[in-house]
């Protein structure tokens, strides 16, 4: 009886000190997950900062460009000079100011500065300045006549033979720059005939487009 009794406080003892354990380790693992976790955060903070940091820094470095020097300037490939030399019309008809790209016999892009000075705001109109269209139209057929003639030797007029699918966009006003593409589409030496796409922009919005018939001629 006695040996059995032994046998049983044994095992009671072992029993009480598993569970001891056992409820030990519990215990001690929500606070090592939570230690884990605690290192996790940390360690993405810091990767965070170290990301952050330099964009933040480059960022500030950044200088806002002051308005007044923000406004594009265009060098010519033709200044008014040698303008002058090509196109026989001037003041108060000759529109382009400079040529700033070129290909003889295939496009160019021409500009003119609109002021309020141009004459033709006196009457047009009066309580709102707009540059009539049929100016626009004109200036940009000098430009097709400045990309279909020999700069070298300009010996000819150029004439209106039509103008096609012609649309105005937006007015044009005092202060507008005023840009003016034109690509030849069809050349005809023989008969001195050319067609064109023409284009006139201010900024980025296209204010007129049309399809230009030119003949050269004397």
């Amino acid at each position: 009886g006695r040996s059995s009794t032994m046998v049983t406080a044994l095992a009671t003892k072992s029993v009480i000190r598993s569970t001891r354990v056992s409820r030990s380790r519990a215990a001690a693992a929500p606070a090592a997950t939570r230690g884990a976790a605690a290192g996790l955060a940390r360690g993405r903070r810091h990767q965070l900062s170290r990301n952050v940091a330099p964009n933040a820094a480059s960022e500030a470095d950044v200088e806002t460009t002051p308005i007044e020097k923000s406004s594009t300037s265009f060098d010519p490939v033709m200044d008014i000079d040698a303008v002058m030399k090509i196109l026989p019309h001037r003041y108060p008809f000759l529109l382009v100011d400079r040529v700033v790209q070129y290909e003889q016999g295939q496009q160019a892009v021409g500009l003119k500065n609109v002021t309020i000075n141009d004459n033709f705001f006196t009457g047009h109109f009066p309580q709102r300045p707009i540059m009539p269209g049929v100016l626009i139209v004109e200036a940009l057929a000098q430009v097709g006549g400045i990309a279909m003639m020999d700069p070298d030797d300009p010996k000819e007029n150029f004439f209106f033979g039509g103008i096609d699918g012609c649309k105005f966009r937006k007015p044009v006003v005092p202060g507008d720059t005023l840009m003016l593409k034109v690509a030849l589409k069809k050349m005809n030496k023989r008969f001195g005939v050319a067609k064109m796409e023409a284009k006139a922009f201010v900024g980025e919005d296209l204010v007129c487009e049309a399809e230009l018939t030119l003949y050269m001629g004397n």
